[in-house]
């Protein structure tokens, strides 16, 4: 309660300034009222950044929003390009957590042979991180002039980008351990000799429904098998809570589409310089800025876009 009885508070304090800005205005003459007047503004403007950080937070209704995420990058057709792309991709969402001040652990990453990744699971954990990352499942569109091609031709490469929400055991998804099927075996690429010798390397697959989840990132089997269950089961979870999503919209007499798989968002560094959301309209025209972290106006376009529960 003390977060929310400091707010008030802080509000408070800003409109009792704001209304002694506007009784010094009445009282001033045209020489000062216009220096008066712009600190009022500035007044103004803490007034509604408060608000509007406060009405954000309010969005967040959804039964995970409070989790840690779990994010996992795969590129999509077009080799060494796509591979790039999808390391581009992760360097991004770990800026955008480093300026939130949150933790990244990677649970899984596998090199590309000759640049970029064919494939990264890891969890970002902070206040709302779930609700936040949710905004960015679905596929990642990059138009530009691969540094990979001699002819210097503009390419279009694809990467897909899946978050789930972490849970516990014990609190959020109902298993039983027969449903698992455990299988060892060496890990590939970088890792060091230890790490290719053993059969360190695990993968967990979810018989009813098939899921897969694999670590091979530690040198230790049963960390590996730990991080690997720990995927899974946000899988099932993530499964389970788009289950009651959708009984949910047919007791309200509408369907809303999930398409976890369409194009999300396009980021264009030629013929122009851009970043598009389609779902939200969102537009961005400093890219690097884009790349290098500062994502959170498409996020927030997409929980204020987003219907409530």
């Amino acid at each position: 309660m003390k977060e929310q009885l400091n707010l008030f508070d802080r509000l408070s304090e800003l409109i009792e300034e704001q209304e002694v800005l506007l009784q010094l205005c009445r009282e001033s003459g045209e020489d000062e009222e216009e220096d008066i007047l712009g600190e009022f503004e500035t007044v103004k403007d803490r007034v509604e950044t408060l608000l509007a950080e406060e009405e954000l937070k309010l969005l967040f209704n959804g039964r995970f929003d409070d989790h840690n995420a779990i994010v996992t990058l795969h590129p999509g057709a077009g080799g060494l390009e796509a591979q790039d792309w999808a390391e581009m991709l992760l360097r991004m969402y770990m800026r955008w957590a480093e300026k939130r001040g949150f933790e990244v652990e990677v649970l899984d990453l596998l090199p590309g042979e000759e640049a970029g990744i064919k494939s990264a699971t890891f969890m970002v954990k902070g206040e709302k991180a779930y609700g936040f990352l949710q905004a960015e499942r679905g596929v990642h569109r990059l138009v530009r002039i691969s540094p990979f091609d001699a002819g210097g031709r503009r390419h279009t490469s694809f990467a897909s980008v899946d978050v789930l929400p972490e849970v516990s055991e014990d609190e959020d998804v109902q298993f039983n351990p027969e449903e698992f099927k455990i299988d060892t075996f060496r890990a590939s690429g970088a890792g060091g000799q230890h790490v290719n010798t053993t059969d360190s390397a695990v993968r967990i697959t979810h018989l009813p429904t098939g899921f897969v989840a694999q670590c091979q990132s530690e040198r230790s089997q049963h960390t590996n098998k730990e991080k690997a269950m720990r995927i899974l089961l946000a899988r099932l979870a993530d499964l389970a809570e788009r289950k009651r999503q959708e009984e949910l919209q047919d007791l309200r007499g509408h369907k809303k589409e999930i398409a976890w798989g369409s194009q999300i968002r396009s980021y264009v560094f030629h013929p122009y310089s851009m970043v598009k959301d389609h779902r939200t309209g969102v537009e961005k025209g400093n890219i690097q800025a884009v790349m290098d972290g500062e994502i959170d106006a498409f996020l927030e376009a997409f929980l204020r876009d987003s219907p409530g529960e």
